[in-house]
This record gives C-alpha cells, structure tokens and sequence, in this order.
C-alpha cells in the first residue's frame, strides 16, 4: 500500500534565502530583514527543486523574507500563517551565538533558551499547529516556506520528536526538506534539496 492509499499529506519545507544576518550568523527572529541579492538568487534557484510538485495549500511566515522566497520561488500568492514565524529571540536578537559563547562557552539555544523571548516549547506548541494544518489538508503536498530554527523544531515534530531533536537537522538558506511516510510513520524522505 501506498501513501496515497492513506490520504496521508506530504509536508515540505523551504528555508528563505540569505539576508545580511543569516550570512553574518546573527540570531535573526522578528526582526523583518530582506533577502540579500545572493538570497534573491538563492530563492529563484529553488523555483527549480520544486516546480514539478502539485502544491494544493502554500504556507509562508509573515516576515518578507519568507514571502520574497515564496513569491521568487514560484509561489506568490502564498497563504499567510502566522504560526510559521521564527523564534523570537528576546535579548538575543541580532546577536551571534558564538559571541553569546564568549561569555557563557556552554551555551546552545536549544537547551539554555534566550532571555525576554519565547521558549522552546512556545515554538514547538506553534509547530504543532502548522503539523496539525498539514495534517488536515486534505491535498497530497502542503509547502511551508519559513526559517531555519522554526523548520527544524517543525521537522522534529512531524517525527514525533521532542523540540529539542530539532537541533540535528541543519537546513541551509534556500533548502528544501520533504517530509512524509514510511508507511504510517512520519519519516524526512529528502532534505537538503
């Protein structure tokens, strides 16, 4: 039996392309940057890895480096959902971690959090929504274009993981994952694409 014999949504997800801070490593959460010409470039190259898929719902963070991607990448007319936005980093916004480091050499987002933002699982209870969203689709291929660590706290709950098994799955500017189904289990069927 295929997956198609279950009605089961294939979701995938596309990272935005670069912008100043993602090329600089900085945190980048609300604040609502857009896309470097390298990330507009970045965008147009991922209309390629995705244009043979029938889309039957296209979701997009709010924030137009998401939108730009979608728009770039084939998908204009792109749903707004807001639960898809990035992580709000609090104080830590537009900071490197490797200079959070410097002070605090053990620190990781995914186990210390940030101050004055939200929490893991504040990001992890939205992921499950967007999960939710595919889920009752009814279309075989849900895209989300949204950011790096809010793609891969969703990844980790699509698998059923905690939030914090987010943390192994990089996806790079531009990048898209498919995740769906071996059998009836949530699987990532191709990442990096």
């Amino acid at each position: 039996m295929s997956v198609e014999d279950f009605g089961l949504p294939k979701l995938w997800l596309l990272r935005h392309g670069e912008t100043e801070w993602s090329k600089s490593g900085q945190y980048t959460g609300l604040t609502d940057l857009p896309l470097t010409a390298e990330g507009e470039d970045q965008a147009r190259e991922a209309k390629s890895t995705l244009g043979g898929v029938d889309f039957g719902l296209v979701l997009t963070s709010p924030l137009q480096r998401a939108r730009t991607t979608a728009a770039l990448a084939g998908f204009p007319d792109a749903t707004v959902e807001p639960n898809a936005v990035e992580w709000d980093y609090g104080d830590y916004e537009g900071i490197r971690s490797a200079d959070i480091r410097k002070e605090n050499p053990d620190y990781l987002i995914w186990t210390h959090g940030v101050p004055h933002g939200e929490t893991l699982d504040d990001v992890s209870a939205r992921a499950d929504r967007v999960v939710e969203r595919a889920l009752n689709s009814e279309v075989e291929n849900v895209l989300v274009v949204a950011h790096g660590h809010f793609c891969r706290i969703l990844t980790a709950r699509w698998l059923g993981l905690a939030p914090i098994e987010g943390r192994h799955f990089l996806l790079g500017t531009a990048k898209a994952c498919r995740l769906g189904w071996d059998k009836r289990t949530p699987a990532v069927e191709a990442w990096g694409l």
